[in-house]
């Protein structure tokens, strides 16, 4: 039996951070929403015991360092499970771009395996279980929108938003999610998200108040760090985004706008400044 699995990408509406924990994570309070930007993963069984991951990008790790691999580790260790897996790894979404895309495989293989090894896992076992293999693994498990509080591991799911169109675009760049953090002086954070009212738009399904209330603190570091993520910060504004966002860590960056041809006229204008630019719906519902 071979099983299909799609793993979507997600965008951060809002992400703050509020405090440095005693544990050395940041207590975080952000809400996410899955788009139409999915890796596909195909899960094989094996009788050797091993776990091996194909995939086709050549810069994606194939082995401990890939979540899913890690993922698929955990589980049968914890499980004692004898047989093995292997994982294909079709990647759409692009890597260390603050997208969520190894975390959404790892959730996806989690999701895989409770299928074909039989586990019989709740939804809120496996997200437990994924938050031993990333932050964002847990949201990723359970998908559509969502406000994750802890380290991103506490998941209450949300009305998903109205249907939009999100225009992304990622330089030719990585950003380290860890040197980000780092770097983050609370002190010098002026404006925050505003996720109260990002709820009620929710609820709503009030696009234009979506707009107002979206905000990300770690732009504070990463603009500063990187200034190719503020031009297209900028130029997605000029070209007609109704609202513009770094999604987690970065780098990518993206508009929102419910006008399909707007939407296209800004996808045409950012292909001549960045090789990386998605069109996409929203998925979140």
């Amino acid at each position: 039996m071979t099983i299909l699995m799609k793993a979507p990408a997600k965008i951060n509406l809002t992400l703050d951070v509020l405090y440095k924990r005693t544990d050395g994570y940041h207590e975080v309070e952000m809400v996410m929403t899955t788009i139409d930007l999915a890796d596909r993963l195909e899960l094989r069984p094996r009788d050797d015991g091993k776990i091996v991951i194909e995939t086709s990008a050549s810069y994606v790790p194939a082995d401990e360092h890939n979540l899913a691999y890690k993922a698929a580790k955990l589980i049968q260790e914890r499980f004692q499970v004898t047989r093995g897996v292997t994982i294909a790894i079709d990647k759409r979404i692009p890597v260390a771009a603050g997208l969520g895309g190894g975390s959404s495989d790892a959730a996806a293989t989690i999701k895989g395996l409770n299928q074909l090894w039989d586990l019989g896992l709740s939804t809120e076992e496996m997200a437990v279980l994924g938050a031993e293999v990333g932050s964002d693994v847990p949201f990723c498990i359970y998908g559509g929108t969502a406000l994750a509080k802890g380290r991103g591991e506490q998941i209450t799911p949300l009305p998903g938003p109205p249907p939009f169109w999100i225009v992304l675009a990622k330089p030719p760049i990585g950003v380290s999610t860890a040197h980000v953090y780092q770097h983050l002086d609370l002190g010098q954070v002026s404006e925050r998200p505003k996720t109260e009212q990002m709820i009620e738009a929710l609820k709503r399904r009030d696009f234009s108040l979506i707009v107002k209330s979206m905000g990300n603190v770690l732009e504070t570091v990463t603009l500063k760090s990187y200034p190719e993520v503020q031009h297209l910060k900028q130029k997605l504004a000029q070209f007609g985004a109704d609202g513009v966002l770094m999604s987690g860590s970065g780098p990518t960056v993206f508009g929102l706008t419910q006008k399909e041809s707007r939407a296209q006229r800004i996808y045409n204008g950012l292909k001549g400044f960045c090789q990386d630019v998605y069109m996409v719906r929203s998925a979140g519902t």
